[in-house]
């Protein structure tokens, strides 16, 4: 099974197990997520997993978006203090 298949039957009550910090950027890419932490507020541009780039407007601080994404874009992203969880 691929890793993008793989995603589609991750259970999801297996807790985060690590996490990184993300720096958005328009050409890296990571391995996918189980959900991201925004430590500080703002818009989040995403890559998801069939590589569709999706805009997430007004984002509050503190808030863990339960998306499996493998990329953050740093054009269209404002929020800060990002952590990858997987």
């Amino acid at each position: 099974m691929s890793e993008q298949d793989a995603y589609k039957t991750a259970d999801s009550t297996y807790a985060v197990v690590s996490g990184s910090p993300v720096t958005p950027s328009d050409t890296a890419v990571f391995k996918h997520t189980r959900g991201l932490w925004v430590g500080s507020g703002g818009n989040i541009t995403l890559t998801m997993m069939d590589g569709a780039n999706i805009p997430l407007v007004g984002v509050l601080g503190g808030t863990l978006l339960p998306f499996q994404c493998t990329a953050v874009r740093s054009t269209g992203t404002t929020a800060s203090n990002i952590v990858a969880l997987y």
